[in-house]
């Protein structure tokens, strides 16, 4: 029995999610889009996990994007669908919305490792993801354009209001690679790290987000993205009720006695 394409793991309030197809460099087939959309929709239901890290099998891809040979084709109708995975998604398009985080409210946060070629799909996903360490040789691009394809997992929206839209547009509309160093620079991604220490950066940063008040770390990722499609007053009316309601949580008043108390919190989530 072959491996899954995507694995799914618990440790200690962490939830990895790994792209299991390196001899493909990672690529969506249409079991990785129905796994990844499974997964994120236990972690957004299971409380015991605070943060999340996503990240490719293997030393040289996170993700090279759509499998054109078995996803695109299945989509466009250019192929029948031939087992389970294939069925269910075009049985059920909103998978393919879920397992890119588009339409799907996921207010717990996402630590992407990239740990090698993030391209297409690849590069679209990790823009649902709030923080990100890449490998010193990962290489980034949106190359949909070029096969006359659009990057509609999610880029058209998201990556102008991530980083300069001048930016956006050169990488949306010439579909050429940039390099780790460059998309450090454009604020594309957080950390560029030695290839063996990507997962550790990410797994420390997972760490310390997971010792934080879990409902106010929710409450903030939720209020930031509710934030970014309203006026200023509007934005601000969001915070002010996100601030209320977190106030009266049991947590709210367990940080703070903690920090008086000089002592590690004690957060039960309520």
């Amino acid at each position: 029995m072959s491996e899954s394409a995507l694995l799914y793991e618990k440790r200690d309030g962490i939830a990895y999610l790994t792209i299991n197809r390196p001899e493909r460099r990672n690529a969506f087939s249409p079991e990785v889009l129905c796994r990844l959309a499974d997964a994120w929709q236990d972690y957004a239901a299971d409380d015991a996990l605070r943060v999340a890290i996503i990240t490719g099998a293997g030393d040289k891809s996170f993700s090279a994007g759509a499998d054109l040979g078995r996803l695109t084709p299945l989509m466009s109708g250019a192929r029948p669908p031939q087992d389970e995975w294939d069925h269910r998604m075009l049985n059920n398009p909103k998978l393919g919305q879920i397992a890119t985080l588009r339409g799907f409210p996921l207010y717990k946060p996402i630590i992407a490792a990239i740990n090698g070629f993030c391209l297409a799909g690849g590069c679209e996903l990790i823009q649902a993801t709030d923080i990100r360490v890449a490998a010193e040789h990962a290489t980034f691009a949106l190359t949909e354009v070029k096969w006359s394809l659009l990057p509609y997992a999610g880029s058209m929206v998201r990556l102008p209001r991530q980083i300069a839209y001048s930016k956006a547009m050169e990488i949306m509309l010439v579909g050429e690679r940039f390099d780790a160093q460059e998309a450090h620079r454009i604020g594309l991604i957080n950390y560029v790290v030695p290839a063996d220490q990507v997962m550790a950066k990410a797994e420390d940063l997972a760490r310390k987000i997971a010792a934080n008040g879990p409902l106010a770390v929710r409450k903030i990722k939720e209020t930031v993205l509710r934030a970014l499609s309203v006026s200023l007053d509007e934005g601000f009316q969001l915070e002010n009720e996100s601030a209320k309601e977190i106030l009266a949580t049991e947590d709210a008043k367990e940080g703070p006695r903690a920090f008086m108390e000089k002592r590690q919190p004690r957060y039960t989530g309520r």
